[in-house]
């Protein structure tokens, strides 16, 4: 199994070094792809004198844009994405891509109550969770978390239905549901 791992990043520039760091200490085999979507900052050097490679959008597209071209991008067979933010962290994978070895297409690194950035996040993202449940009668523990493993074929299958903006997840998430992966 060839694993990419893409990260898009704007602004970063105070995680981005340890992200790509330490996924590079974890996984040296890895390609480590992080799309710089139209950072003011040192994002992109910094990300590759860590030892990524980096893809610069000329201006911000959004996250979920940033996501695709990376997607684009990757060679694995498997693609983990990560937050250039720094809080995801690489050596929580292994647990993520066992679950892939064992037959799942996607497999969602699902966070605490406490990994929200507010009340409001939490309750808004508890409620698209029941919602996203209810429609595709799988529980969903985490829909909007960027966080995640997937087998590279079929997410490239939807890239034309992912939105540019911060809901990629919620999309793949159900289009995978919905088509049976």
């Amino acid at each position: 199994m060839q694993l990419s791992i893409v990260i898009p990043a704007k602004n970063e520039c105070n995680a981005i070094g340890a992200v790509v760091s330490t996924a590079r200490d974890c996984y040296p085999d890895a390609e480590i792809i992080v799309v710089d979507d139209g950072s003011t900052d040192d994002t992109a050097a910094i990300a590759a004198n860590a030892g990524a490679t980096v893809i610069s959008h000329p201006e911000s597209r959004g996250n979920g844009a940033a996501v695709k071209t990376g997607a684009r991008t990757a060679n694995g067979d498997v693609i983990a994405l990560m937050d250039g933010d720094g809080q995801h962290d690489a050596k929580e994978l292994p647990p993520l891509l066992e679950r892939l070895e064992n037959g799942y297409d996607m497999v969602i690194g699902a966070r605490d109550t406490g990994s929200h950035a507010n009340i409001g996040r939490l309750f808004a993202n508890g409620f698209y969770n029941a919602v996203a449940s209810l429609v595709s009668g799988r529980k969903i523990p985490d829909l909007t978390s960027g966080f995640r493993v997937v087998r590279a074929d079929k997410f490239k299958q939807f890239l034309y239905l992912l939105p540019n903006g911060f809901s990629y997840p919620t999309t793949i998430t159900m289009a995978f549901l919905r088509s049976g992966f």
